[in-house]
Parts: C-alpha cells; sequence; structure tokens
C-alpha cells in the first residue's frame, strides 16, 4: 500500500491530515496512535473509503482506491473493531458471515484459532446456539473474539483492528491479543493503538495530536525523539 500526500479535513476552514505519506509492504504491521478522539478512526475510515481524500492518493496494489467500487476495496479488508457486530442467528451463522459457504470444519478452525471454541463448547447448544440481537447473551469479550473468529474463517490479505479490551478481564484480553497475533501473521495489519505495551514490535508507528499526524517511525526511534509518543508511552510505564 502507498499513501502519497494525502489530505482530509471534514471542514475546509479547519486543516486536519495533510500531507501525509507512508508506504506501507505487504505483511508490515502499522499501529496508529494518541488520545481518545485526535483522528485514529479518521485515518481508517479513509483507508476503506467511508471517506474520500481531498487530495493526494491511497493506491492498492497499485490501484487507486478512488478507481475501485467501495464493495471490492472492503473485500481486501478483515476488521475487528471495538464496537462489536453480530447478528441474529446461531454461532456458526455469525462466524460463516466471513466465508458464506465454509464447512462446519473450517468453521470450528477458525473459532479455535481466535480462541473461542472453548467457549463456545460451554455454550447451551454449542455452535447452534441462537444469539440475541447485537449478541446481548454473550460478555463483550465473547463478542469479540466471535468478531475474530470470522475474520479468521475470511483471512483477507488486509486487516483493521481495534485492540481495545478496556472491559474486558485479563485471561480474555491474552487470549484476543494472541488471535490478533496470529491473524497478523504474513498480513498487512492496521492496529488502533490503546495500550503502547502491544504495539513495540510494529513497523511503523504513526502518532496523532488533535486530528493530525504529529510522528512517525517505530518504537525505538520515536523513544530516542523524545517527543510526543515517547511522553505518551512514559505516561503509561510511569512507576
Amino acid at each position: 500500500m502507498e499513501i502519497k500526500d494525502v489530505r482530509f479535513s471534514y471542514s475546509p476552514d479547519v486543516s486536519l491530515i495533510e500531507h501525509f505519506s507512508l508506504s506501507v509492504k505487504p505483511g508490515q504491521r502499522v499501529a496508529i496512535v494518541g488520545p481518545t478522539g485526535c483522528g485514529k478512526t479518521t485515518l481508517i475510515n479513509l483507508l476503506m473509503r467511508f471517506y474520500d481524500v481531498d487530495s493526494g492518493e491511497i493506491m492498492v496494489d497499485g490501484n487507486d482506491i478512488m478507481n475501485l467500487t467501495r464493495s471490492s476495496l472492503r473485500k481486501n479488508y478483515g476488521m475487528v473493531l471495538q464496537e462489536t457486530w453480530l447478528k441474529k442467528g446461531t454461532v456458526a451463522d455469525n462466524i460463516r458471515m466471513g466465508k458464506p459457504g465454509a464447512t462446519d470444519d473450517e468453521v470450528i478452525a477458525a473459532a479455535k484459532a481466535a480462541h473461542a471454541h472453548s467457549f463456545i463448547k460451554r455454550l447451551p447448544q454449542g455452535y447452534g446456539t441462537k444469539i440475541a440481537e447485537e449478541g446481548g447473551n454473550l460478555s463483550q469479550g465473547q463478542r469479540q473474539l466471535l468478531c475474530i473468529a470470522r475474520v479468521m474463517l475470511a483471512l483477507p490479505p488486509m486487516l483493521i483492528l481495534d485492540e481495545a479490551t478496556s472491559s474486558i478481564d485479563t485471561r480474555t484480553e491474552a487470549k484476543i491479543q494472541e488471535a490478533f497475533y496470529a491473524m497478523m501473521e504474513g498480513r498487512t495489519s492496521f492496529v488502533v493503538a490503546h495500550r503502547l505495551s502491544t504495539i513495540r514490535d510494529a513497523d511503523v508507528i504513526i502518532v496523532m495530536r488533535d486530528g493530525h499526524i504529529v510522528e512517525q517511525g517505530n518504537h525505538a526511534e520515536l523513544l530516542a525523539r523524545d517527543g510526543f509518543y515517547a511522553q505518551l508511552y512514559n505516561s503509561q510505564f510511569a512507576p
């Protein structure tokens, strides 16, 4: 993926993303960090074409995404967001949304890869358990593991992950992180990071503040620069 001199703002008189360029090699992991409300989601929305850039280009496999249909572009991405989305139906139906023709064995393999199989087996009807509207009969952690299993089944070439797990117990959070790492293996990934400890090994870290990209580099480079990223990191790990 190539992002070339991209500019975007919601309002003509308020500048936001300006002169943003980034080259992402296949399989690289890109982390997007910054305080709440700084614009991390805006960047994701541009990648997915929920909004179009004001100027510049975002290229996927040499194609300007403005020349692709939104549906064909989004087939390249698997998304796991903080807000999970489940439909009425069985657990298996919800996982199978990632690949409608998948066999039962494929569904189970995806659930195992997402560390979801063990809790699914404990449900009243296992994979045949009916899910209430928006997954109301499951915990937040269980809903997120099902969404990860759905992406594991489809295994698209690129991933967008919001690794917010603030209201999930530590054991489930560890399972979600393991599932994320397995899923990212060999795939280009964009991770909206909340806990900076989880993205120290990212290939590129994009640091945002007040809607602007203020720093860009890897963990060691950004700490050495002793700028805004170093402030954020040290504030999370202060003794």
